[in-house]
């Protein structure tokens, strides 16, 4: 089969103009970015909501993860070619994963987003702007120290990082202002990758450009030496911040291979912040289409779980289904198959790891109340045997299963999902949240750790207990947390695979991002900056004279 890349250079795309058409907006109502990308005016967000809401989550995943985009651009694709009026609405990828280990991430085989080359690269400058509104507060505030220092900030208790939307491991702790007075105030700081940033957070929570404004407004950025916050309006960098922002927020509009319309903004890891697309963009896609396929990142335990306690709750949306992915390989994997034999026919591995698909239908339908179908997203490798095992498992709990099939034959191979999505539409939905804002912090992060992830507990470092009665003093009891956990496990250790129990979580530091609305609780050895693996993505990627791009995916 060919290459990804290679597919999508075969492809014959639409004009943009054509894409846009197809959702009612004529070349007025859009901004041209070349041929194959538009930006879609917030004006749209006038228009009345109209869609359907799907979400498509998965399995806990391997490292080389279960192809969840691409099913839902597949899914996509399959709801088009059953005659239904659709929009995917996606996260833009990050150059982190792009560069390291996962490659690209703009669908797969025959379920991707075009121009697929430049979603995955620059795409329209959105997350460059992002890091360079991030960066800008780093810079007035290390300015303003220098200048004299009016609020009297504790330079070691500055709490805002520079970003750079790369995995750099060598950034993760620096020191700033060296070489003497007339180059700044001598700290210590450190980087984020854009995708953990509390910018990025903002720009996918907010509902329009005044939000978006005022929660830059009110981001806690350093302390000052009597523990007061000191936020981005203190340093008067809110209006020169949002302005960096000002074409970003704007959703893009681009195309499926089979040019089902689809529109791509943001993009914050779920394994660190919320794993979420914009707002703006699900409610502009929810305005333009009949249905709506959104995604969020890594397994239902993370993406699935702040889509719906994070997103949903700030944006006041409510899902009409659940799409979950699995693959036989992860379920092997889960069932205690080494990574490298998951190639191999194993089909009691396969029933072994089935409690980790089940604990994640059980979290969708009994904590949040939420229909779900099972996507079995199928590989080459997998045989009858084992497919069978996971369509059986599943009929015990009353869930259909669908082989999903868009890598290999696009839409055509999606058309049972799309049928069994819309039948979603036509059963019972009682869709909750997990906690309530109103509970204390300690209690909503016990409530996601027990009823989620299922462990007996949580424990608290001092260091965490120390910083949650700090928040608790500040007034921040009242909003939902953010938990940044290991994708590999629904525990805060990658090594516990299936649905493991008895175990706790250990939280490790609290801090409040005041702007996005949420607490973050770090667990485990999770890293807010990634570093690149042993033989980086980056390596195979090149270009040649002509300007034809190879490796990328």
């Amino acid at each position: 089969m060919l290459t990804d890349i290679e597919i999508a250079k075969q492809n014959k795309k639409y004009h943009i103009s054509e894409i846009a058409k197809m959702i009612g907006l004529n070349d007025q109502e859009i901004d041209f970015y070349g041929k194959y990308k538009a930006k879609l005016p917030l004006d749209i967000l006038n228009k009345k909501q109209k869609a359907k809401l799907v979400l498509v989550t998965a399995i806990t995943p391997t490292k080389m993860g279960e192809g969840k985009t691409t099913t839902s651009i597949g899914l996509a694709d399959g709801l088009s070619k059953i005659g239904k009026n659709v929009i995917a609405v996606l996260r833009e990828p990050s150059l982190g994963p792009v560069f390291g280990l996962k490659g690209g991430a703009a669908g797969g085989g025959y379920a991707q987003v075009v121009p697929m080359e430049d979603i995955n690269l620059h795409f329209t400058g959105d997350f460059h702007a992002i890091s360079a509104a991030n960066n800008l507060i780093s810079a007035m505030l290390d300015n303003h120290i220098f200048q004299g220092n009016q609020l009297n900030i504790d330079i070691n208790k500055i709490i805002h990082k520079r970003v750079v939307d790369m995995n750099d491991r060598q950034l993760r702790f620096v020191t700033t202002g060296q070489g003497g007075e007339k180059n700044g105030v001598e700290h210590k700081d450190g980087f984020d990758i854009t995708v953990a940033s509390e910018v990025m957070a903002i720009f996918c929570l907010a509902n329009d450009l005044t939000d978006l404004k005022n929660r830059i407004g009110r981001m806690i950025i350093a302390y000052d030496k009597n523990d007061n916050p000191i936020t981005v309006n203190d340093i008067k960098a809110t209006g020169a911040v949002t302005t960096l922002l000002y074409e970003a927020i704007k959703p893009n509009l681009v195309q499926t291979l089979e040019h089902t319309p689809t529109i791509i903004h943001g993009g914050p890891f779920a394994n660190i912040a919320h794993g979420c697309n914009s707002v703006i963009a699900t409610k502009m896609g929810m305005r333009l289409a009949d249905i709506v396929v959104t995604e969020a990142g890594f397994g239902a335990d993370l993406g699935a779980e702040k889509f719906f306690d994070i997103k949903c709750r700030a944006a006041g949306l409510k899902p009409d289904g659940v799409v979950l992915v699995a693959t036989v390989r992860a379920l092997k994997l889960h069932g205690g198959e080494l990574f490298d034999n998951l190639k191999n026919e194993n089909v009691d591995a396969v029933i072994k790891g089935m409690p980790n698909l089940i604990q994640h239908i059980k979290n969708i339908k009994e904590v949040y109340g939420l229909p779900v179908v099972v996507a079995l997203n199928r590989f080459p490798t997998d045989t009858e045997k084992e497919l069978n095992a996971v369509i059986s498992e599943c009929e015990k709990l009353d869930v259909e299963v669908s082989l999903s099939e868009g890598y290999a034959k696009g839409g055509d191979g999606t058309t049972d999902l799309a049928e069994k999505v819309v039948k979603l539409f036509d059963e019972k939905n009682e869709f909750r949240f997990c906690y309530d804002t109103n509970d204390s912090i300690y209690d909503k992060l016990l409530k996601v750790a027990t009823k989620i992830y299922h462990a007996v507990g949580i424990e608290l470092t001092d260091n965490a207990a120390s910083q949650l009665k700090t928040l608790e003093k500040l007034g921040f009891n009242n909003i939902p947390i953010c938990i940044a956990k290991t994708q590999y496990s629904f525990s805060d250790n990658p090594k516990l695979l299936s649905a493991p129990s008895g175990f706790k979580i250990t939280i490790r530091n609290l801090k409040i991002s005041s702007g996005a609305g949420f607490i973050v609780a770090l667990t485990g050895d999770i890293m807010t900056m990634p570093g690149l693996p042993k033989v980086p993505a980056a390596e195979n990627i090149d270009i040649y004279e002509n300007g034809e791009i190879v490796g990328l995916f």
